[in-house]
């Protein structure tokens, strides 16, 4: 049996309600009486009252010493005076801050400036070899001068309370409209200093422009969407946190090299003499050295193979190392006319058997047939696999010509 119900009547709950219900109770006061939502002074009052005795529930040992002795064991009185957290307090443990609606600063400490992004380019090869580059970068910082506070006897504005913006309360026909606006007394500066001692280096600004240069390091192995971040080097304002300054690194594509994270992918042209029988070939990697790469006489390298060398692609952050690096090969063919008879008739001695022909023993066969070379012009030009296979030349025969008897 509870000698004071008052508390619990303010917040429309029994003197048995649980933790929760509590909460849930002055959750739905809060969003109903908060003074950026309900504008009145009557709301004003309530949502006092409401966080006051939502701050003696919520706490165990006063809620005990409240339900033996009523507010008078508790110390600072009842509703309103009872000490402890004020209402601001109690909203931002729900809502994230004073002023949930309105945008206000809330009471846990100061805001925290914007960060700064800006992009870096990088080739593959700086991102494999890593490297230092020096950018310059244009922020504002605290007056040296009067060290922020923009000048001598500077005073806080007490028409906004210092905060530079303020509620206004208009009445528009039967609704009355409440919106956040700069305080017109300050200028949004929060402060109020005479002319006469305004700080002669940032003109009561508080705050200069500063260039300062950044060493950017680049380590080896990074990739594009990696960030190089200066903490708390962001543009500095008096009573705020500065943000950090963060570098985004992008990727410039490379005319050779493809990367696959830690992996490297490269076409390599070999002649179909070094496919066959062998040879070596060199490729420029991204290190500045040469890679003499060596193809095994017999291995035969066919068009479309794909080989890996272990160890060659990008360096591995963290974990040391490297990628592979992934061969893919075309096949240069020689060109017409390459070959005497006599040189080809040796080629037949040294490559494998032509396979047999392959056509039915009875089959009818027209062995007039000639391949020609293809025209734009004369063979149309929607082409599938070289030929349209709807359409014919203009003597009604496809590319592939039968000479004439």
């Amino acid at each position: 049996m509870v000698k004071d119900t008052k508390l619990y009547d303010i917040l429309g709950v029994s003197p048995d309600a649980t933790d929760s219900q509590l909460k849930k109770a002055y959750r739905l006061g809060a969003l109903k009486y908060h003074p950026d939502k309900n504008p009145s002074p009557e709301a004003a009052e309530t949502f006092k009252e409401m966080s006051a005795a939502y701050e003696i529930l919520s706490d165990p040992d006063k809620r005990d010493t409240y339900d033996q002795f009523g507010e008078e064991g508790l110390t600072g009185g009842g509703p309103g005076g009872m000490g402890g957290m004020n209402g601001a307090d109690i909203f931002s443990q729900f809502f994230g801050g004073f002023g949930g609606f309105g945008g206000q600063r809330g009471p846990s400490g100061p805001q925290r400036g914007k960060d700064i992004k800006h992009t870096i380019s990088c080739t593959l090869e700086e991102l494999y070899k890593g490297k230092t580059t020096k950018l310059a970068l244009n922020k504002t910082v605290l007056c040296a001068t009067c060290k922020g506070k923009g000048g001598k006897d500077v005073k806080k504005c007490s028409s906004c309370d210092g905060m530079g913006m303020k509620f206004v309360t208009r009445q528009m026909g039967p609704m009355i409209q409440r919106f956040q606006t700069t305080c017109e007394v300050c200028n949004g500066e929060g402060d109020i200093i005479s002319p006469k001692d305004r700080c002669q280096t940032c003109k009561g600004k508080k705050v200069v422009n500063e260039r300062k240069i950044l060493e950017v390091h680049i380590d080896p192995g990074m990739q594009a969407g990696q960030r190089v971040v200066f903490s708390g080097e962001g543009d500095q304002q008096p009573d705020i946190i500065p943000g950090d300054v963060i570098f985004v690194i992008d990727e410039k594509k490379h005319p050779l090299f493809r990367r696959q994270g830690q992996d490297l992918f490269y076409d390599a042209k070999i002649d179909l003499l070094t496919a066959l029988a062998g040879g070596e070939f060199a490729i420029k990697h991204l290190s500045g050295d040469y890679l003499k790469v060596e193809i095994i006489p017999g291995e035969v390298i066919s068009p479309g193979t794909v080989k890996v060398l272990e160890g060659k692609g990008m360096p591995v952050q963290r974990h040391g190392g490297n990628g592979n690096l992934f061969i893919n090969f075309e096949v240069v063919f020689p060109p017409k006319g390459f070959a005497t008879e006599e040189q080809l008739a040796a080629l037949g001695k040294v490559l494998p058997a032509r396979p047999a022909l392959d056509i039915p023993k009875n089959a009818s066969v027209d062995d007039s047939c000639v391949l020609a070379d293809v025209d734009p012009l004369k063979h149309g030009q929607r082409q599938r696999g070289g030929l349209d296979e709807d359409e014919d030349d203009e003597d009604g025969q496809p590319g592939v010509q039968c000479a004439q008897q």
